[in-house]
Formats: C-alpha cells, sequence, structure tokens
C-alpha cells in the first residue's frame, strides 16, 4: 500500500513541477497573449485560470499524499530515527596470528 501511494506521490509531484515551471511570473499562462501559442483553443486567462486551478489541486493531492505516507509509515516496529537505531554488528575480529620474530642478522666481515 505504502509503496504505491508512494509511487502516486512521485507521479503528483513531477506533475506539479511541470505545472508551476509551464506558468508565467506576470500570470500570463504559457506565454500566451497572441494568436501564436494555444490558438483559438483558449484565451490567456482562461489558460491561466486552468494551470492555477490545476496547481492548487495538485499541491492538494501533494498534502494528502505526504501526510498520508507520514502516518502510514510513523506506526513501523523499528527505531523512529536513524540515531536511535543500535550499532551495527561488528564483524568478528580474527584471531591474531603469532608474529615470528625475524631472524638474527649474520654479521659481515
Amino acid at each position: 500500500m505504502a509503496t504505491l501511494l508512494l509511487i502516486i506521490h512521485l507521479f503528483v509531484t513531477l506533475a506539479l513541477i511541470g505545472v508551476v515551471l509551464l506558468q508565467r511570473s506576470e500570470g500570463g499562462g504559457l506565454g500566451v497573449g497572441s494568436s501564436q501559442g494555444m490558438g483559438s483553443f483558449m484565451t490567456g486567462r482562461g489558460t491561466a485560470n486552468l494551470l492555477t486551478r490545476t496547481t492548487a489541486i495538485l499541491g492538494t493531492m501533494f498534502f494528502v499524499l505526504s501526510i498520508t505516507l507520514a502516518l502510514i509509515n510513523r506506526g513501523g516496529s523499528g527505531p523512529r530515527s536513524i540515531l536511535d537505531s543500535p550499532p551495527p554488528a561488528a564483524a568478528p575480529a580474527a584471531p591474531a596470528v603469532p608474529v615470528a620474530p625475524p631472524p638474527p642478522a649474520v654479521p659481515t666481515n
């Protein structure tokens, strides 16, 4: 269930980013102000209203999915924080191998 919601959350997030990037800061919406852009399909104001409404819907879906995922994942049996988790089990140390003393130095004459 959480995986499905996470995938939907990802798609909503990408759609929200795309819709926000399509908007113009002046409210022109897709830069439609002449007969070129969307043609006679929608006026500049209609496009801006559509993008604003789409942004509101996607934003609401984003927050609802975020809260839902947080509530689903809060009741896990594991630790709630990375800092609360126990340290990883240390690998058993290899037994110490005795080191043989170096051979005696042979004096050279």
